[in-house]
């Protein structure tokens, strides 16, 4: 089985002591603000018609959003940064933000079971893709673990799962581990995440 990596200052290196925050730049301002400070539960730190730093915790700014009506869409299907993700505490929260975004009107584009991962994406009023997920199991080493199964080497990416359903056993009370439990299925192949 792999072993968990080392962190770099473990291995002597000098790396980044955390990851800061992202910046968006958009045409759409108002509407991505709003859909953040929704999805995120986030806290303007400050706020201008030109420029939003947001937090939800207590970094000064997580992510930052700038306003520049002159640009222009980046084609579809284009090379850049395909997703950023935020991982919640445990399923109850994940599920729980779920259902709230839902009632606000704001639903998943894809939901993926990825072994180590149980994940939402969405796609926000740009189509940049956010990903909310929750650790699947208990360990890093439990997820090295996985990472060296058969299962996983077969499909790699995961399996799609019906988030719905997962809400109504959560709800129905069946154990959060059967819940978070990796599912066997097809590879979903590229076309399971919306273009963006």
């Amino acid at each position: 089985m792999p072993k968990a990596p080392s962190p770099a200052r473990v291995r002597g290196k000098i790396a980044p002591a955390k990851f800061a925050h992202f910046v968006i730049r958009t045409r759409n301002f108002e509407p991505m603000v709003h859909w953040y400070k929704t999805v995120l539960e986030a806290e303007p730190v400050f706020e201008n018609p030109f420029i939003c730093f947001l937090t939800y915790d207590d970094e000064h700014h997580r992510v930052a959003i700038a306003a520049n009506p002159n640009l222009e869409d980046r084609p579809l299907n284009a090379v850049g940064v395909d997703h950023v993700a935020f991982t919640y505490a445990d399923l109850d929260d994940l599920l729980s933000t779920y259902a709230r975004l839902k009632d606000a009107g704001i639903a998943p584009s894809t939901t993926i079971h990825h072994g180590p991962t149980l994940s939402l994406y969405y796609l926000d009023p740009d189509l940049n893709q956010v990903e909310l997920q929750i650790d699947a199991f208990e360990t890093l080493q439990d997820s090295m673990d996985w990472l060296a199964t058969e299962q996983f080497q077969r499909n790699p990416i995961g399996v799609l799962f019906d988030v719905d359903d997962l809400v109504k056993r959560w709800q129905e009370g069946e154990p959060v581990s059967e819940l978070q439990k990796p599912i066997e299925g097809p590879f979903p192949g590229p076309d399971a995440f919306p273009p963006h």
